[in-house]
């Protein structure tokens, strides 16, 4: 990939968005790492940098667009453009569907279905002059088929995740920007310390292949889509799942 090209990742600080981070960093893209917690994307952009990368950790709430308005017109300014946005940010509860709260539901829309469509809009002048533009959104297995354990706002949320990347996808088609999903199953992050051992090695089970994601795996996924190698594939929901779900 093109060592000049600008990749904007949310939800970056940690897991698999620092995974993602890490792989286009390696690659030698310049790497702004967005997350609600600027503290922390300051010091994970750091930890890039300590490693050889080009990175910059930049405080982004995903629910506020004016947030994001910010962050994108900070990251453009400092490295005159953005070329791929990863749209990783999302929050995970496991409330059962007489425990959903209103506010759980509302909050879960805002980060991870809002977060994802706002951050596209806000960026897209950026990516309209991006000699080859990305745009990769993280889904999930529960976007595909509505989840085992997670609450449904968020299986619902991932499922919007699809419906706005193929809607991208044709709309975006006249000014050549790419956009495509990740959806994974349960991956080694901090989201899954919502469950407990038995619930994490039943998920393990689930796979044909016996064993939960690694976020390193979702990370090569990414950056493929993001690759010139990708430029014809558009509208992809890409499973990242160990056969979890095959369809």
């Amino acid at each position: 990939m093109d060592q000049t090209r600008v990749v904007i990742v949310t939800g970056a600080a940690k897991g698999i968005g620092f995974a993602i981070a890490t792989r286009f960093a390696r690659e030698g893209c310049r790497v702004a790492l967005l997350d609600i917690d600027g503290e922390k994307a300051a010091d994970s952009a750091r930890q890039l940098a300590d490693g050889g990368g080009e990175a910059m950790g930049v405080a982004c709430d995903v629910s506020s667009p004016d947030s994001i308005q910010r962050a994108v017109d900070l990251v453009a300014e400092a490295y005159g453009g953005i070329d791929v946005v990863v749209n990783n940010a999302g929050i995970l509860y496991s409330s059962s569907i007489p425990d959903l709260t209103e506010q759980e539901w509302d909050r879960v829309m805002a980060v991870n279905l809002k977060g994802t469509f706002f951050t596209v809009q806000k960026a897209l002048p950026h990516l309209k002059k991006s000699a080859a533009p990305r745009v990769v959104n993280i889904s999930s297995l529960a976007g595909r088929m509505g989840g085992y354990n997670t609450s449904l706002s968020y299986s619902a949320s991932k499922g919007g995740i699809l419906a706005l990347t193929m809607g991208f996808a044709r709309q975006l088609a006249p000014f050549q920007i790419t956009v495509n999903a990740v959806c994974p199953s349960t991956t080694e992050s901090d989201m899954i310390l919502l469950w407990d051992e038995e619930t994490r090695a039943l998920q393990s089970k689930r796979a044909p292949l016996g064993r939960l994601g690694k976020p390193e795996e979702v990370a090569s996924a990414v950056y493929y889509l993001a690759s010139e190698e990708a430029g014809f594939i558009t509208g992809l929901l890409m499973d990242v799942n160990g056969g979890t779900y095959m369809g």
